[in-house]
């Protein structure tokens, strides 16, 4: 009898999985459609993603074998297209060969360049920490305080990795401006923050004791 009633429960339960996938077959159908797809889109994306970025570095290194090659405008276009492609790797690299190189002397332009990086490129936080950084140090022999403290203050009002570099650059500038009290009370910053970098925080305390001792 028990087993009979095994036998009934066992046949009942598959007829209702069958009638299940019968009633709901458009609707499976569907879902499992959305999962192949959805499964197909994920490796074909990054399969242009990983043939876009092979493209940009062989268009990179192009343009740094043509500056080799003493064609210089050549490449200047060829690394300002890359920056434009706002790819977060070759886009820095590209800015930064340009700047290592001296191969655009319009300031305007090369800040509109840094612009670029740092507003509509999809950077991780401390890439572009270090990018704004590095827009501050190109500008700071010609621009004034205010803008330089505005251009610095995402960093320092944060806890960056990048923040003593930032501060360093500050206290510098003061120090080129003769504004000594100013300079030597960024550098003492730099000793109390925490999570200075060593390498600063030396250089720092070298400079106040060099350079404010009474």
């Amino acid at each position: 009898m028990d087993e009979e009633i095994t036998i009934i429960d066992s046949n009942t339960r598959n007829e209702k999985i069958k009638n299940f996938f019968i009633n709901n077959k458009k609707i499976l159908f569907i879902v499992v459609s959305i999962i192949i797809i959805s499964v197909l889109g994920y490796f074909t994306s990054n399969e242009i993603k990983e043939r876009k970025k092979i493209k940009l570095a062989n268009q990179y290194n192009l343009a740094t074998i043509t500056f080799e090659n003493s064609d210089k405008q050549k490449t200047i276009n060829r690394l300002i297209n890359i920056i434009n492609k706002g790819d977060a790797t070759y886009s820095p690299m590209a800015l930064y060969y340009l700047l290592d190189n001296n191969l655009i002397e319009d300031n305007d332009q090369i800040n509109s360049l840094f612009d670029l990086l740092i507003s509509e490129t999809r950077l991780k936080k401390e890439i572009k920490n270090l990018i704004i950084y590095k827009k501050a140090l190109f500008n700071s022999n010609f621009i004034s305080e205010n803008d330089l403290i505005k251009m610095l203050n995402p960093i320092i009002n944060s806890e960056s990795i990048w923040k003593s570099h930032a501060l360093y650059l500050l206290a510098e500038y003061f120090f080129s401006q003769n504004e000594m009290q100013k300079s030597k009370d960024v550098f003492n910053q730099i000793i109390l923050l925490s999570d200075s970098n060593n390498n600063i925080k030396v250089e720092s305390q070298k400079r106040i004791n060099r350079d404010f001792s009474e």
